[in-house]
């Protein structure tokens, strides 16, 4: 397996639009669907296991409109949701990770069950919580835990479990928004890349001081994506900071420096799913980068850049992008391996691999994936989609087979 591979395995019940999933990635995976299919609650669920132990349980709801607006509506109405997150760890070692978070009377959240397994149990370094009390662990002694928190987060303490807290609070999700990327910012730490590029000044301040061959990385892709600009870095103004942009004007002898506020919502953009995709350096790098639509506001014909920077990335980082961009997925050599289809049935969100006439065209290269998706041809498998309802729902245990 390639050793970028962090995330294994998503399993998935009743987060927001999503009944059921489970879906397995590579080191480079492409959610594509149409418009308000559910791509974007798919990298949430992701993002909200990050917040929940960056942050809390509490602030991860809460921001997401409370535990109401993160389990799914429908006529069953269940009371839950719940995640499991299948990993492989730097060390080789693979494991889950896996909670079920229902309601109270009243608004009352609890966490109904937790586990986290590393090797397997009895083979390795495991808890299994219920109800807020620890029904079984591998270590002697275990800290203080409540039912309105993720253990992992008490469980970081020890030793045994602090290389999955690490791993899952690095993972970074981003859906750039360039008028913020524009504001004067205030000094942040920038080992991270925050999820709208607030902090992408003291990003690529960071870059510049501890890895200079990453910024390397982005510049030049930079400039390939959008060719008049020819370079970039951190200006401080003042008390506050902000990105200054080398670009080539006609007539001039030598590039002129423009300010961030000055550069269009491409070029900001751009620079900030490149930042997102090469931040790393050899004391950190994220464990999995997730980006919205990362083609959005770029010239149709800067895609096979940007497509060749995904792949690239995707060598160090584990990478997953959601897209419905003929252009980004236009290219002949794309296996369909790194491709998973949504689509919403009915209100509800369908994830799977691709169907086999889709696979056959693109692995005989009849046709790309971008020319299927033209043809409205990328559809989820129907034999994988019955076969995910059928299986048993309990997120726990070894196997979910």
């Amino acid at each position: 397996m390639n050793t970028s591979v962090f995330i294994t395995r998503v399993v998935l019940r009743n987060y927001k639009s999503i009944g059921f999933c489970d879906a397995r990635f590579g080191p480079l995976t492409y959610l594509v669907g149409a418009n308000g299919s559910g791509k974007s609650n798919f990298l949430d669920a992701l993002h909200f296991v990050r917040d929940a132990l960056s942050s809390s349980l509490d602030n991860a709801l809460n921001e997401r409109g409370g535990l109401g607006e993160v389990r799914r509506r429908s006529s069953g109405h269940p009371n839950h949701f719940g995640i499991r997150l299948e990993f492989r760890l730097k060390n080789d070692l693979y494991g889950h990770y896996a909670f079920n978070i229902g309601a109270l009377a009243g608004r009352g959240y609890e966490v109904q069950a937790e586990e986290c397994v590393i090797g397997g149990v009895g083979k390795g370094p495991f808890f299994q919580i219920e109800g807020g009390r620890l029904k079984a662990s591998s270590e002697p002694t275990f800290p203080a835990i409540t039912a309105d928190r993720l253990a992992l987060v008490a469980a970081s303490g020890l030793q045994a479990f602090r290389p999955v807290f690490d791993a899952l609070t690095a993972m970074g999700f981003y859906n750039l928004n360039p008028k913020l990327m524009r504001e004067l910012q205030k000094p942040q730490e920038g080992r991270l890349l925050k999820p709208v590029g607030e902090n992408i000044a003291s990003v690529i301040g960071h870059l510049e001081r501890v890895a200079p061959e990453q910024l390397g990385i982005v510049q030049e892709y930079l400039q390939t994506v959008v060719p008049m600009v020819h370079g970039v870095e951190r200006k401080q103004i003042g008390p506050m900071e902000t990105l200054e942009f080398r670009q080539e004007m006609a007539g001039a002898k030598h590039p002129w420096r423009f300010l961030a506020q000055n550069m269009s919502d491409g070029t900001l953009r751009a620079l900030g799913v490149l930042a997102a995709l090469f931040q790393g350096n050899p004391d950190y790098s994220p464990s999995l980068v997730g980006i919205e639509e990362p083609e959005t506001a770029l010239h149709p014909a800067a895609s096979a850049a940007l497509r060749e920077a995904l792949g690239k990335a995707s060598g160090q980082t584990q990478v997953i992008v959601t897209s419905h961009s003929p252009d980004l997925l236009d290219d002949l050599a794309l296996s369909s391996d790194s491709l998973l289809a949504v689509v919403s049935d009915r209100g509800e969100t369908r994830i799977a691999p691709l169907d086999d006439a889709s696979r056959d065209a693109i692995r005989q290269q009849l046709f790309s994936a971008g020319e299927l998706l033209r043809l409205n041809q990328l559809v989820p498998d129907p034999a994988d989609l019955a076969a995910q309802e059928q299986r048993q729902t309990d997120l726990f245990g070894e196997s979910l087979l």
